[in-house]
């Protein structure tokens, strides 16, 4: 299953982490907790991977870019809540929560699965009606997108005017 922009975008509710290391960041996460606003929702393969702690730490250090646009970022990937707990912990932590997909069926849904059964890099942005106005998934993996590229791909989710973009590169 491929999702395009303009559809809407699967509800989940997945195990979590906000990274703090406390009892209280450790709970369920819902894509539609969060339709006050747009969500950047990023899948990445592996925790502590090169190129993954690299994104995700890009990510957090542009967190206010994010934040200007009100937009939420969430990570997911398939390992586990107390995995996410420790690359948090190994890298300073994150600045968004990072979502566990153990049995994978989230990453199966908005159609991110890969060779072998690993997630595809991809990032879908997704308005405050819950419809997908942004997907990219690399079919390589070895990059990844741009804060100023997702951030104008929220700017355009909130009613800006422009094309909306789905790309395989």
């Amino acid at each position: 299953m491929t999702l395009a922009v303009g559809s809407v975008a699967p509800d989940f509710t997945l195990p979590g982490t906000d990274g703090s290391g406390a009892v209280e960041g450790i709970h369920d996460y819902s894509l539609s907790d969060f339709t006050d606003g747009v969500v950047v929702l990023v899948f990445y393969p592996a925790d502590a991977s090169p190129v993954c702690t690299v994104q995700l730490s890009t990510y957090t250090q542009d967190i206010a870019q994010f934040d200007d646009v009100g937009a939420q970022v969430l990570a997911i990937s398939p390992q586990s809540v107390e995995d996410h707990e420790r690359f948090a912990a190994a890298n300073g932590g994150f600045a968004f929560p990072l979502l566990a997909d153990t049995n994978q069926a989230v990453g199966g849904a908005y159609g991110v699965m890969g060779p072998m059964g690993f997630y595809r890099r991809s990032v879908f942005v997704i308005d405050a009606g819950g419809v997908v106005r942004y997907a990219h998934r690399s079919t390589a993996g070895l990059t990844f997108r741009s804060t100023d590229e997702l951030v104008d791909a929220v700017r355009a989710a909130g009613g800006e005017a422009a094309t909306p973009h789905d790309s395989h590169r």
